[in-house]
């Protein structure tokens, strides 16, 4: 069954007295365990479509099926119950809390969204500090630590609620060339780990070059996919 699926997507937002067609009938599946990017020129609608797979948006017509749950039909209170429980989300400026440490940025969602009990939380954040290679990091905070560190925490902080999803926003903008290429490996070795699917919005062509599946996105519009092999298949539908 596929992970996510969108059918005739529109988004409408309205500035003052004009209305602005973000996204004009867009439709795709995809699997579980893919590495997905949406590509497009600013404007394009990628990252209105991120927001509303993450349910921080509502979409104005169509339908979109997260996980088996149709998100288009959710109020803010579900929708944030939703995101808490099926998706991570990793930013391009981090977005970690200054005064917390690696470790309690890693923690926190788990405090916010889910009764795990402190043993559990700390097995749980410890096994994926190793694995994004910050466990003797832990105790440092976010500006004792270089940019591709915190995104290292980012990912880490994303996959610990153990998602079906990671949504990703220009997650290497921010970051040197090598840096960006050793975040990318990360999150295709977190997806082979927790066979999670990632799905980006970026304009970089490290991670389009990486991704497996790549949806193009046009003026609102979806103007192409190309299926490169990997854990899942896009459909464009």
């Amino acid at each position: 069954m596929s992970l996510v699926i969108a059918e005739q997507l529109h988004k409408t937002y309205q500035t003052g007295e004009t209305e602005v067609e973000a996204l004009k009938g867009v439709s795709f599946s995809i699997e579980p365990g893919s590495f997905v990017s949406f590509v497009g020129p600013s404007g394009s609608g990628k990252t209105t479509l991120l927001n509303l797979i993450g349910c921080l948006d509502r979409p104005s017509a169509g339908s979109l099926h997260v996980n088996g749950i149709d998100v288009s039909a959710l109020d803010r209170r579900q929708g944030a119950a939703f995101r808490g429980d099926h998706v991570g989300f990793i930013f391009q400026d981090f977005n970690l809390l200054p005064v917390l440490t690696v470790y309690e940025n890693i923690e926190y969602p788990l405090l916010m969204v889910q009764q795990i009990p402190a043993r559990d939380r700390a097995e749980r954040i410890l096994r994926l500090l190793k694995a994004v290679g910050m466990l003797d990091q832990k105790d440092k905070y976010p500006d004792q630590i270089s940019g591709g560190q915190k995104q290292r925490v980012s990912v880490a902080r994303a996959l610990v609620t153990n998602p079906r999803l990671v949504l990703a926003d220009e997650p290497t903008a921010n970051l040197d060339h090598q840096t960006a290429y050793q975040v990318i490996e990360l999150m295709k070795n977190m997806r082979d780990e927790f066979n999670t699917t990632f799905i980006f919005s970026t304009h970089d062509q490290k991670i389009v070059g990486e991704a497996e599946i790549i949806y193009t996105l046009e003026d609102g519009l979806l103007a192409g996919c190309q299926v490169k092999g990997g854990h899942g298949n896009g459909k464009p539908a």
